[in-house]
């Protein structure tokens, strides 16, 4: 490697560098409302601004328990096997989510508004 590679390879790191810290810290915007799926369908939207602690089941008895506090939304509780939904981190900015795949779970930030649909397929 030359002398200019080396210029080129810190030249890419750091506009990639500047374009991930815009994104995570100045253009993510918060969201106000949550948004809860289960089995592809909606199941209601939630609050983030009012604290309050929900209790999701599935057909087959698995439960979840996602906790809505100050602005932030997160899962407290899981009976599912690997409880990877428990340790993802309290979401409060738009489009982020909490998803438990064995309950077949997805908790999604939303704007404040409910979107308006383009259109439905099959």
């Amino acid at each position: 490697m030359k002398k200019n590679d080396f210029y080129l390879a810190a030249a890419v790191l750091t506009a990639a560098f500047i374009l991930w810290a815009a994104q995570r810290f100045f253009l993510a915007s918060e969201g106000e409302r949550i948004t809860v799926t289960q089995n592809g369908e909606a199941v209601g939207s939630y609050s983030l601004r009012e604290d309050d602690i929900l209790t999701f089941t599935d057909g087959a008895g698995g439960r979840n328990v996602l906790v809505i506090r100050d602005g932030e939304a997160f899962m407290q509780e899981a009976d599912c096997p690997d409880g990877l939904c428990i340790r993802q981190k309290a979401i409060s900015k738009k489009g982020e989510s909490i998803i438990c795949l064995p309950h077949k779970l997805a908790v999604e930030v939303t704007a404040g508004e409910e979107a308006e649909t383009d259109a439905v397929t099959r």
